[in-house]
């Protein structure tokens, strides 16, 4: 049988992703004198590229912005020749200044025509969870061992008996006390722990207090929901007359919880039930081409079918404000984003920082330059639908769509105050590797990159690589990320959950003095 040659042409060196750009990005290492070939012309490398790097496609004259995704990520700080390496050796911040224009680019979601179902776990008060945990919620520091210790006791063939339950979990942290009786502290704080004592993926909860903290468990408590009879129970470690004691205790009022949550099962419940939480960490400069961009377009997917997205990181979209109050499903949702940003120059400013001081070195050495380049790539994980409501750190998420959450840049953090606030599954971008898990939420890690994504295989749960060298769209690997998101929540163990990551990343936002 005759053959026919191949017409399909090699993917380009570099990758220039809008016709206005005057840098673009290689698609993997460049040696100097690499000859680059653009539809406008052909160039030579002036020197070594690393993958991912900014290579200047025309002469930039010093002052001249530098131009990325169509946006000025910074200004040359002295005149660039074409070919030469584009990074913080030459750019340098600039401030960056939009017109908001708050709501001139918000269009309504058309609903999906065809619904989409996944297998979850309807709660008697009709909330859906993911993920079918009890938890064991410290109140305060002093607390945390003796949650560890009950939780540990149910590891491994002690839960042989209660195949439907995915876990006990300890979430403790280092506060609860030394802090003021009342105040934003403690309010985040509380808000935070009953984000988590309430969430649908804890079929049962035991919060367990020392008994003279700050952060005492009849207030921290009054305002959950009521949960089935024996699935909700609270111990003071000094009433129950010590530590062994309410280990003892605990242990006991667990497995009883163990029974209960077990007979829970799987059922078929729309995609508008899911509510995920969006992160990036250990960015590259592949993430705003490739991990983040792909998100976007599944975020978007979900939206059509009703779930909820959460945008976060408040530092992270600085200087790319204006691309999410364009969208803005009002005036008043646009101002309350423009609030939290203002307070957060505020807030960097009253610690003798900027918001400035991003990139980390770790996004440097992946070619991010500013924190404008960073930005920009980091709001391509909100897709392009209306951004309906924007909410502080921890509270909970009642709006469909997407939304965003204030909160650190910091990933553990933010994606704390995202399941406080409700959400049943996290996607975290990264370029760099992470090996974030997230009990009691699953985490799914998408790498930007093929090479990361072979070299962490066993961390990695999506290689949007193939975005990168043209073997995938953008629109298709949304389209497998949201088919992997699905099998996820239905119950399908993410690379973090099947090492058994998550038992140590609960980190709330902690505000106030410590006294």
């Amino acid at each position: 049988m005759a053959t026919t040659a191949s017409t399909a042409r090699p993917a380009p060196a570099v990758l220039r992703l809008a016709d206005i750009d005057n840098v673009a990005v290689a698609r993997e290492a460049l040696p100097a004198q690499a000859r680059v070939e653009l539809p406008d012309g052909a160039f030579e490398t002036l020197a070594p590229i690393p993958s991912g790097h900014k290579v200047a496609c025309q002469a930039i004259a010093a002052g001249e912005a530098i131009v990325k995704y169509g946006q000025s990520i910074g200004v040359a700080s002295r005149a660039i020749a074409v070919g030469e390496h584009v990074h913080v050796h030459n750019v340098e911040m600039t401030p960056s200044v939009h017109d908001l224009a708050a709501g001139q680019a918000y269009r309504a979601t058309v609903p999906a025509p065809q619904p989409l179902y996944f297998q979850g776990i309807v709660r008697p008060d009709g909330r859906v969870a993911t993920r079918n945990y009890i938890g064991v919620i410290a109140s305060v520091n002093c607390s945390a061992t003796v949650c560890r210790h009950i939780a540990e006791a149910f590891r491994g063939d002690a839960l042989a008996a209660f195949p439907h339950v995915d876990g006990v979990v300890a979430i403790t942290h280092g506060s609860g006390c030394g802090m003021g009786g009342n105040g934003e502290g403690l309010e985040l704080l509380q808000r935070t722990l009953r984000g988590y004592a309430s969430h649908a993926n804890f079929a049962g909860v035991l919060v367990i207090g020392l008994g003279c903290e700050v952060n005492q468990i009849a207030p921290l408590i009054g305002m959950l929901p009521a949960r089935e009879p024996g699935l909700f129970a609270t111990l003071t470690i000094q009433d129950e007359g010590g530590t062994r004691e309410t280990i003892e205790h605990g242990k006991a009022l667990v497995r009883d919880m163990l029974v209960q949550a077990n007979a829970a099962r799987r059922q078929p419940v729309p995609l508008s039930q899911l509510v995920v939480g969006l992160q990036c960490g250990g960015s590259d400069g592949y993430s705003g081409i490739s991990a983040n961009p792909a998100l976007g377009a599944a975020m978007d997917l979900l939206v059509a079918h009703g779930g909820t997205a959460i945008l976060s990181e408040t530092p992270e979209i600085y200087g790319a404000e204006h691309l999410l109050t364009r969208r803005a499903a009002s005036p008043e949702v646009a101002e309350r984003l423009m609030a939290r940003l203002r307070w957060w120059e505020d807030y960097a400013a009253l610690h003798g920082g900027d918001l400035n001081n991003n990139p980390s070195p770790g996004n440097k050495a992946g070619g991010i330059t500013t924190i404008l380049e960073k930005s920009l790539g980091a709001v391509a994980k909100a897709g392009s639908t209306g951004l309906m409501d924007v909410l502080g750190y921890a509270e909970p998420v009642q709006t469909r769509g997407l939304v965003f959450m204030d909160t650190p840049g910091y990933d553990p953090v933010s994606a704390t105050g995202q399941v406080a606030g409700g959400a049943n599954l996290i996607c975290f971008t990264t370029g760099r590797g992470s090996t974030y898990g997230c009990k009691p939420t699953p985490s799914l890690k998408l790498a930007s990159n093929s090479s990361l994504f072979t070299r962490m295989r066993l961390d990695m749960d999506f290689d949007c690589g193939g975005v990168v060298d043209g073997r995938q769209s953008i629109a298709e690997a949304g389209a497998a990320i949201l088919a992997l998101i699905i099998d996820t929540a239905s119950g399908a163990p993410s690379q973090s959950e099947r090492h058994g990551l998550g038992d140590n990343e609960f980190l709330p936002w902690q505000l106030g003095a410590v006294m």
